[in-house]
C-alpha cells in the first residue's frame, strides 16, 4: 500500500491570538485582527493598516539567547512548531532523528532583522558604505532564508531532510506539499511542515505602497480587508506562522494519534505571464485544482468547502472565482467558499500554512469560517462566499488554494479521516 501523509498536530502564531485554539476562536466568531500598524512609524506610508501578532517571546517560552539570535519570523516558527509537536503527542526524543524532516516556507525571510541591522550599519541610511563590524554576530543568518528552517530543525533535533521553500505567497502550501512528498517517497516518517513570515516593516510597506496593492482604508482598519466585496481596495499586510506535524498514515494510526485530516492532493502551476498580474480566466489555478483532484481520485462534487486565496484585490478575487467555475463546473455554485484573510490579513508566505491549519480545524469541527466584512458582494464574484458569520456544514473534503507573485498557483486537498473512499492515482 502506498505511503500517505496525515496531520496529527497543529501549531499557530497568528494575529488575534497565540495558539491553535485562540486562532480558531477568532475565525469561528468572525472577528478581525486588523488594525493600525504599531511596530514602526507608519505615518509616511500610504497604507497604514496591518494584522499584527501580539507576541511576547519570553511568554512564548523562548530563551534570551534564542531571542537575541532569531529574527521575529524564526521565533514565530519555533513557537508554532513546539505547539504542533505537543498537540501531536509525539515524543521526538524517541524518534530516529534521521527520519524527522523539516519543511518551512517563507516569502521574505528575515526581513525585520535585516532592516533593523541595515538601519544601524548605515546610520539610518545616511552612509552609503557600511561598516560590518557594527552588525550583530548572527547578521549572516538573517541574509540566508534557510536559517528559518534550520532554527526549527535545531529546536526539534531533526536530522532528516531540511528545506526552506520560497515561492512567494504560495510558500506555505508548497512547503507542506514538499513535506508530504518526503513522507510518500519514504525519505521521512515525520515532518514538521509549515511557514512563517514577519514582513511588517518599512521596506515591505514601501514596496507594496509603490504598486498600490495594499489597502488605503486607514480610517477603518478593522474592516479594511474585504475579499470579494465590491468596495475592496487592496489587501491588508499581516504576519504569523503555522506549523503542522505530518506523519505516515499507518504509523499514526498504530500509535492511536488524533488525525485532523489527510492531504490527498497537491499540485502547482505557473501562468508564465506577469510578475504580479493574473489572467482573468483562472486557467492555471483551475489546472492545479484539476490535477489535485485527479491525484486523489475524487470528483469535483466531493469538495465540501473551498478556502480561497481571497486577498481582497479585484484582480485576484475575480481570477480565482473563474478558476473555481472552470475546475468544479456547476458544483462551484453549491460549495461554500471563504477567505480568512478578511480576519488575519495576508502574511505573504506564511498565510498558506495558516490557511491549511484553518482547513484542518474546519474539517475536525465541521464549521466553515466566514469571510468577514463582506457586505456588498462584487457582482463578478457570484459564488457562496459565506459572509460575516461562520456556518456549520458537513464536509469530508476541503480545497485550499494559493496565488503568488511570479504566477504561482497551488491547490491542496484535505480529507477527513475515514470519511471518503478513494484511490490515489
Amino acid at each position: 500500500m502506498s505511503r500517505r501523509a496525515v496531520i496529527t498536530g497543529i501549531g499557530v502564531v497568528a494575529p488575534g491570538g497565540i495558539g491553535r485554539e485562540a486562532f480558531w476562536e477568532l475565525l469561528s466568531e468572525g472577528r478581525t485582527a486588523t488594525r493600525r500598524i504599531s511596530l514602526f512609524d507608519i505615518g509616511p506610508f500610504r497604507s497604514q493598516v496591518g494584522a499584527e501578532v501580539d507576541f511576547d517571546p519570553i511568554s512564548a517560552g523562548l530563551e534570551a539567547r534564542q531571542i537575541r539570535r532569531m529574527d521575529r519570523a524564526a521565533q514565530f516558527a519555533v513557537v508554532s512548531a513546539r505547539e504542533a509537536v505537543a498537540d501531536s503527542g509525539l515524543d521526538l526524543a524517541g524518534l530516529n532523528p534521521e527520519r524527522l524532516a523539516v519543511s518551512v516556507g517563507s516569502a521574505v525571510g528575515c526581513t525585520m532583522g535585516l532592516e533593523e541591522e541595515y538601519a544601524v550599519l548605515s546610520d539610518g541610511g545616511k552612509q552609503w558604505l557600511l561598516d560590518h563590524t557594527y552588525g550583530v554576530p548572527h547578521l549572516y543568518g538573517y541574509m540566508v532564508p534557510s536559517t528559518l528552517a534550520v532554527e526549527v530543525a535545531r529546536d526539534a533535533g531533526a536530522e532528516g531532510p531540511v528545506a526552506l521553500i520560497s515561492t512567494g505567497c504560495t510558500s506555505g502550501l508548497d512547503s507542506i506539499g514538499h513535506a508530504v512528498q518526503l513522507i510518500e517517497e519514504g525519505s521521512a516518517d515525520v515532518a514538521l511542515a509549515g511557514a512563517t513570515d514577519a514582513p511588517l516593516s518599512p521596506i515591505t510597506s514601501a514596496c507594496f505602497d509603490a504598486i498600490k496593492a495594499t489597502t488605503a482604508n486607514n480610517a477603518d482598519p478593522e474592516h479594511a480587508s474585504r475579499p470579494f466585496d465590491r468596495d475592496r481596495d487592496g489587501f491588508v499586510l499581516g504576519e504569523g506562522s503555522a506549523v503542522m506535524v505530518l506523519e505516515e498514515k499507518e504509523a499514526a494510526e498504530r500509535r492511536g494519534a488524533r488525525i485532523y485530516g489527510e492531504i490527498v492532493g497537491f499540485a502547482g502551476r505557473s501562468n508564465a505571464f506577469h510578475m504580479t498580474g493574473l489572467k482573468p480566466d483562472g486557467r492555471e489555478m483551475a489546472e492545479a485544482i484539476r490535477v489535485s483532484l485527479d491525484q486523489a481520485g475524487l470528483d469535483p462534487t466531493a469538495v465540501g468547502y473551498i478556502n480561497a486565496h481571497g486577498s481582497g484585490t479585484k484582480q485576484n478575487d475575480r481570477h480565482e472565482t473563474a478558476a473555481f467555475k472552470r475546475s468544479l463546473g456547476q458544483h462551484a455554485y453549491d460549495v461554500p467558499v471563504s477567505s480568512i484573510k478578511s480576519m488575519v490579513g495576508h502574511s505573504l508566505g506564511a498565510i498558506g500554512s495558516i490557511e491549511v491549519a484553518a482547513c484542518a480545524l474546519a474539517l475536525e469541527r465541521q464549521v466553515v469560517p466566514p469571510t468577514a466584512n463582506l457586505h456588498n458582494p462584487d457582482p463578478a464574484c457570484d459564488l457562496d462566499y459565506v459572509p460575516l458569520t461562520a456556518r456549520e456544514h458537513s464536509m469530508d473534503v476541503v480545497l485550499s488554494v494559493g496565488s503568488g507573485f511570479g504566477g504561482f498557483q497551488t491547490a491542496m486537498l484535505l480529507a477527513r479521516p475515514g470519511a471518503v473512499e478513494y484511490g490515489r492515482n
